[in-house]
Order: structure tokens, then sequence, then C-alpha cells
């Protein structure tokens, strides 16, 4: 180019379109790596994360299916990046605190106590996944049971009630046997069916048991016309969906912080029980469904 000012004006330009570029990037260039447990919330929002990532021009490794305590135990030592975690099962399992908090307090604490941990608590969504005693609706009708005190006073006067629940709930600090201590009443041996999880939900479908442990979140709870037992005396922790990112990763990619809280945003617990019911129920493919939400909820074109 022989006019020198049409050169220099044509490097400056070029400058400008490349640093635009850059800054438009994500600031990292190693892939992040997005993990989950092993049941459909969270591989689903695993699989949301991994397409909203991507369509934000993150490179991503999805690697979902894990057990909760590995999961934990990877982010820690830093193989797993991000995921989505529960605040209760942060403070309980985790952080080994047996008092009684507030959902604000609960999440106050985990974001203190992880953040020691070089772990950052984002933005808590409104979808709460705790723990919950479900009924067929028609039947807590028939017996006027509504709240978990309902519940404890039907047992005490002499119903045999069946319960389902897991092994896990059986033994949690804030499972079975506090539970029943905490209203005054006890399931008697032969009223109790230990099953796995996801046969809870159909052993109370088919009438088989008469309450079931269920999560608050999980789309079969509408789909099969099951009611929610009231937790009355706030026995249940807070469960609160939250993204939870290694804070080198973030300081990495600081663009990707409100991405995730924009996510969170959206969520809460009907929207996600939709959602899991979409996977559970109408037996459509993870990918569908979280393509589907994050165009209909404007977080990708």
């Amino acid at each position: 180019m022989k006019n020198p000012l049409l050169a220099r004006a044509f490097a400056f330009a070029l400058t400008c379109v490349l640093l635009t570029a850059f800054w438009s990037t994500p600031s990292s260039a190693a892939p992040i790596v997005v993990g989950g447990k092993n049941f459909t919330e969270q591989q689903l929002m695993t699989e949301i994360t991994t397409q909203l990532l991507e369509a934000k021009g993150f490179e991503i490794v999805k690697k979902d299916g894990m057990g909760s305590a590995v999961l934990r135990q990877a982010q820690e030592n830093g193989q797993i990046d991000l995921y989505w975690e529960y605040t209760g099962t942060s403070l309980i399992t985790y952080n080994k605190v047996s008092e009684r908090l507030s959902p604000e307090d609960t999440y106050r604490k985990v974001k203190e106590l992880d953040a020691a941990k070089g772990l950052v608590w984002l933005n808590p969504s409104r979808a709460n996944n705790t723990y919950s005693l479900a009924m067929n609706a028609d039947e807590a009708n028939k017996q006027g049971i509504v709240s978990i005190s309902d519940l404890a006073q039907a047992i005490r006067s002499g119903k045999a009630l069946r319960f389902a629940c897991n092994s896990e709930f059986y033994a949690r600090p804030d499972g079975l046997r506090p539970l029943e201590k905490s209203y005054g009443f006890d399931f008697a041996r032969a009223q109790l069916k230990r099953m796995d999880t996801g046969l809870t939900y159909q052993a109370l479908k088919d009438r088989q048991v008469d309450i079931a442990l269920v999560f608050a979140t999980d789309g079969r709870v509408p789909a099969f016309n099951f009611v929610i037992l009231k937790d009355d005396k706030g026995f249940f922790p807070s469960y609160a969906l939250t993204p939870v990112v290694r804070k080198a990763v973030l300081d990495a990619n600081p663009s990707l912080a409100p991405i995730l809280n924009a996510l969170s945003e959206k969520l809460d617990a009907p929207t996600m029980a939709r959602l899991n019911a979409s996977v559970d129920v109408s037996r459509k493919s993870l990918r569908e469904v979280a393509r589907d939400f994050l165009t209909q909820s404007g977080l990708i074109g």
C-alpha cells in the first residue's frame, strides 16, 4: 500500500477488529469442565449449561452421571470446574452443619464455608429441590391429611400407613428418624418399604404404599397427581439449586458469572418440575428439552 496515511488507517482499523474479537471471546483458552450428578434434574442442568455456554463461545467438556460425593471431591480437586449443587447438601453433607437455618442463612453459610475451599456460589435459583413426603391427592383428601403433622396424628391414632423411601434417607441426619422425632411419630417396621429412589414414585402411583419420599421439583409429582404434605415444622432444610464454580475458573473467565446468574434467574420449582417431566414422563431427550428451554426463555437465539 503506497499511501502511508491509508496504510496507517488500515493498520489502526485492523487493530480495532482484533481487539474487539479478543475482548468478546472467553478469556481462557482452556475448556471448562461442567459436571453433574446421576439423576434427571442434574443431567438436565448439565446439558442446559453445556448448550448455553457453547452458544456463548466457550469450549465445554461435559461429565455428568457422577455420584454426589465423588462430584464434590472432583470439584475441590480441580477436575470439575462447575456444576449445580443444592444448598442443603453442602450445608449438611459436605460442611457437617447440623444447625437448622433459614433458606437465606443456609445460602450465606455455604457460600462462606465453601469460599475457603476455592468454590464460589453464584446466585441461587428459586428451585428448591428439597425432600418431601407425598400422597395420592385423592387419598390425602379422603383422609384429611394436608401436612406432616396431620400424618403424624393419623399414625399416632393407629392408622397403618405404608411409607416408601430410599436407603439413604433412612440413614441421613436430615432423614427418617430425625423427622419422626421432630413430628412425634414412628412408622412401624412392617410399614417401611425401602427401595431405589425412582421406584418410590411408581410404588405410590400403583397404590403399593400410602406415602412416598419424593423430591419437590420432580416432574412425576404433578404428572401422577400427587400432593406434597406441608412441612409445617420446617424440618427439611432448603435445597436451592445453585451454580457453584471454582474461583480460579471465574477469575479466568469474568463473563461466566453473569451468564450463569441469568440462567439461575429463569429457574423455579414449577419450571424444573415441567422440565423434569418432559424427560421422565414424556420421554423427550435431554438435548431436546435443554434446547427448547434455552430458546423459549430467550437465553439463546
